[in-house]
Protein backbone atom coordinates (compact mmCIF):
# COMPACT_ATOMS: atom_id res chain seq x y z
CA UNK A 1 0.00 0.00 0.00
CA UNK A 2 1.12 3.25 -0.70
CA UNK A 3 1.96 5.88 2.03
CA UNK A 4 -0.41 8.32 2.71
CA UNK A 5 1.00 10.69 5.36
CA UNK A 6 -0.01 13.34 3.32
CA UNK A 7 -2.97 13.08 5.36
CA UNK A 8 -1.14 13.73 8.80
CA UNK A 9 -0.01 16.76 10.41
CA UNK A 10 3.56 17.55 10.26
CA UNK A 11 5.44 15.60 13.02
CA UNK A 12 2.92 12.96 13.65
CA UNK A 13 4.46 10.16 15.09
CA UNK A 14 1.17 7.93 14.19
CA UNK A 15 1.87 7.55 10.63
CA UNK A 16 -0.45 4.20 10.23
CA UNK A 17 -3.61 5.97 10.34
CA UNK A 18 -4.19 6.91 6.71
CA UNK A 19 -2.62 3.68 5.14
CA UNK A 20 -4.45 1.36 8.02
CA UNK A 21 -7.32 2.79 9.74
CA UNK A 22 -9.51 0.07 10.54
CA UNK A 23 -6.21 -1.19 12.97
CA UNK A 24 -6.91 2.30 14.55
CA UNK A 25 -10.44 1.88 14.44
CA UNK A 26 -10.14 -1.47 16.40
CA UNK A 27 -8.10 0.51 19.66
CA UNK A 28 -11.49 2.18 20.17
CA UNK A 29 -14.01 0.19 19.09
CA UNK A 30 -15.11 -3.07 20.03
CA UNK A 31 -18.27 -3.98 18.75
CA UNK A 32 -17.77 -6.08 15.89
CA UNK A 33 -21.44 -4.75 14.31
CA UNK A 34 -19.78 -1.23 14.91
CA UNK A 35 -16.64 -1.93 13.01
CA UNK A 36 -18.71 -3.44 10.20
CA UNK A 37 -20.69 -0.60 10.21
CA UNK A 38 -17.48 1.86 10.00
CA UNK A 39 -15.91 -0.62 7.33
CA UNK A 40 -18.92 -0.63 5.43
CA UNK A 41 -19.29 3.28 5.50
CA UNK A 42 -15.87 3.39 4.27
CA UNK A 43 -16.09 0.91 1.64
CA UNK A 44 -19.16 3.18 0.53
CA UNK A 45 -17.21 6.60 0.56
CA UNK A 46 -14.52 4.85 -1.53
CA UNK A 47 -16.60 4.16 -3.93
CA UNK A 48 -18.57 7.52 -4.44
CA UNK A 49 -15.18 9.67 -4.16
CA UNK A 50 -14.14 7.96 -7.42
CA UNK A 51 -17.77 8.85 -8.81
CA UNK A 52 -16.93 12.60 -7.72
CA UNK A 53 -13.45 12.57 -8.93
CA UNK A 54 -11.86 13.05 -5.23
CA UNK A 55 -9.40 10.91 -3.41
CA UNK A 56 -10.33 7.16 -2.53
CA UNK A 57 -7.99 7.00 -0.33
CA UNK A 58 -8.78 10.33 2.06
CA UNK A 59 -12.89 9.40 1.83
CA UNK A 60 -12.46 5.48 2.95
CA UNK A 61 -10.45 7.34 5.96
CA UNK A 62 -13.11 9.43 7.02
CA UNK A 63 -15.60 6.62 6.53
CA UNK A 64 -13.47 3.96 8.65
CA UNK A 65 -12.92 6.36 11.70
CA UNK A 66 -15.83 7.96 11.84
CA UNK A 67 -17.75 6.24 14.60
CA UNK A 68 -14.48 5.85 16.30
CA UNK A 69 -15.56 7.39 19.58
CA UNK A 70 -19.19 5.87 19.52
CA UNK A 71 -18.32 3.46 22.82
CA UNK A 72 -16.47 6.22 24.72
CA UNK A 73 -18.70 8.79 24.65
CA UNK A 74 -21.28 5.80 25.17
CA UNK A 75 -23.76 6.89 22.09
CA UNK A 76 -24.18 10.66 23.52
CA UNK A 77 -24.83 12.41 20.91
CA UNK A 78 -23.93 15.54 22.35
CA UNK A 79 -20.03 14.53 22.44
CA UNK A 80 -20.08 11.95 19.52
CA UNK A 81 -17.94 13.43 17.05
CA UNK A 82 -16.32 15.62 18.87
CA UNK A 83 -14.34 13.13 20.74
CA UNK A 84 -13.50 11.30 17.71
CA UNK A 85 -11.65 14.67 16.29
CA UNK A 86 -10.01 15.36 19.76
CA UNK A 87 -8.54 11.64 19.29
CA UNK A 88 -7.50 11.94 16.22
CA UNK A 89 -6.28 15.67 16.96
CA UNK A 90 -4.15 14.03 19.26
CA UNK A 91 -2.93 11.43 17.53
CA UNK A 92 -1.73 13.96 14.72
CA UNK A 93 -4.38 13.49 11.78
CA UNK A 94 -5.24 16.48 9.55
CA UNK A 95 -7.82 18.63 10.07
CA UNK A 96 -9.18 17.88 6.85
CA UNK A 97 -10.05 14.05 8.24
CA UNK A 98 -10.78 15.26 11.83
CA UNK A 99 -12.91 18.04 10.48
CA UNK A 100 -15.36 15.82 8.50
CA UNK A 101 -15.43 13.11 11.74
CA UNK A 102 -16.18 16.44 13.88
CA UNK A 103 -19.17 17.43 11.86
CA UNK A 104 -20.95 14.15 11.07
CA UNK A 105 -23.39 14.25 13.69
CA UNK A 106 -26.28 15.60 12.10
CA UNK A 107 -27.52 15.91 15.66
CA UNK A 108 -25.33 18.85 16.26
CA UNK A 109 -24.74 20.25 12.87
CA UNK A 110 -26.76 20.44 9.95
CA UNK A 111 -25.78 22.70 7.07
CA UNK A 112 -23.97 19.90 5.01
CA UNK A 113 -23.54 21.05 1.75
CA UNK A 114 -19.88 20.15 0.56
CA UNK A 115 -19.96 17.19 -1.49
CA UNK A 116 -17.42 14.76 1.33
CA UNK A 117 -20.16 15.85 4.05
CA UNK A 118 -23.45 15.09 1.73
CA UNK A 119 -21.49 11.37 1.22
CA UNK A 120 -20.52 10.78 4.54
CA UNK A 121 -24.56 11.43 5.36
CA UNK A 122 -25.52 9.52 3.29
CA UNK A 123 -23.01 6.97 3.71
CA UNK A 124 -23.04 6.98 7.43
CA UNK A 125 -27.07 5.88 7.02
CA UNK A 126 -27.64 3.49 3.87
CA UNK A 127 -24.88 1.08 5.04
CA UNK A 128 -27.12 -0.09 7.63
CA UNK A 129 -29.55 -0.57 4.94
CA UNK A 130 -27.71 -2.36 2.39
CA UNK A 131 -26.41 -4.69 5.36
CA UNK A 132 -29.74 -5.55 6.72
CA UNK A 133 -30.95 -6.13 2.76
CA UNK A 134 -28.16 -8.80 2.65
CA UNK A 135 -28.67 -10.40 5.30
CA UNK A 136 -32.39 -11.04 4.34
CA UNK A 137 -30.95 -12.88 1.91
CA UNK A 138 -29.04 -15.07 3.37
CA UNK A 139 -25.70 -12.96 3.58
CA UNK A 140 -25.97 -13.09 -0.57
CA UNK A 141 -24.85 -9.40 -0.83
CA UNK A 142 -24.59 -10.21 -4.73
CA UNK A 143 -28.45 -10.16 -4.63
CA UNK A 144 -28.97 -7.05 -3.47
CA UNK A 145 -30.05 -4.45 -6.00
CA UNK A 146 -30.73 -0.54 -6.53
CA UNK A 147 -34.35 -2.02 -6.59
CA UNK A 148 -34.17 -3.87 -3.54
CA UNK A 149 -32.54 -0.87 -1.85
CA UNK A 150 -35.56 1.29 -2.86
CA UNK A 151 -37.59 -0.85 -2.13
CA UNK A 152 -36.75 -1.35 1.44
CA UNK A 153 -36.34 2.36 1.81
CA UNK A 154 -39.69 2.88 1.33
CA UNK A 155 -40.83 0.03 3.90
CA UNK A 156 -39.76 2.10 7.17
CA UNK A 157 -40.10 -0.61 9.41
CA UNK A 158 -37.43 -2.57 8.07
CA UNK A 159 -33.50 -0.81 9.15
CA UNK A 160 -35.34 1.66 10.98
CA UNK A 161 -32.34 3.00 12.76
CA UNK A 162 -31.37 3.91 9.03
CA UNK A 163 -32.35 7.57 8.10
CA UNK A 164 -34.02 7.65 5.03
CA UNK A 165 -33.67 11.71 4.96
CA UNK A 166 -29.57 11.13 5.23
CA UNK A 167 -29.62 8.91 2.08
CA UNK A 168 -32.05 11.30 0.04
CA UNK A 169 -29.31 14.55 0.65
CA UNK A 170 -27.03 12.76 -1.38
CA UNK A 171 -29.33 13.87 -4.74
CA UNK A 172 -27.86 17.24 -4.12
CA UNK A 173 -24.31 16.04 -5.22
CA UNK A 174 -25.24 12.79 -7.55
CA UNK A 175 -28.15 10.87 -8.88
CA UNK A 176 -29.76 8.65 -6.05
CA UNK A 177 -29.84 5.22 -8.49
CA UNK A 178 -25.97 6.03 -9.02
CA UNK A 179 -25.43 6.28 -5.32
CA UNK A 180 -27.07 3.65 -4.56
CA UNK A 181 -24.91 1.09 -7.21
CA UNK A 182 -22.14 2.54 -5.81
CA UNK A 183 -23.17 1.78 -1.97
CA UNK A 184 -23.76 -1.87 -3.17
CA UNK A 185 -20.52 -2.15 -5.04
CA UNK A 186 -18.81 -0.53 -1.80
CA UNK A 187 -20.21 -3.13 0.52
CA UNK A 188 -19.77 -6.13 -1.52
CA UNK A 189 -16.26 -5.25 -1.97
CA UNK A 190 -15.69 -5.80 2.19
CA UNK A 191 -18.46 -8.38 2.38
CA UNK A 192 -16.96 -11.46 4.58
CA UNK A 193 -20.03 -14.18 4.88
CA UNK A 194 -19.81 -17.40 6.26
CA UNK A 195 -19.82 -19.61 2.97
CA UNK A 196 -18.82 -16.80 0.87
CA UNK A 197 -15.06 -15.71 2.03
Amino acid sequence: MSDHSIYLSPGSSYHMIPSDPFSLLQEYVVSDQLREHCLATGAIMREVAAHQNCDPTLWWTIGVLHDIDYEIVKGDMTRHGLEGADILQRLGVSEEITEAIRRHNHHLFTDHSSPLDLALQAADSISGLIIACALVKGGAIEEVTVRTVKKKMKNKGFAAGCDRERIRIIGDMMDQDLFIEAAINGVQSIWRWPGNE
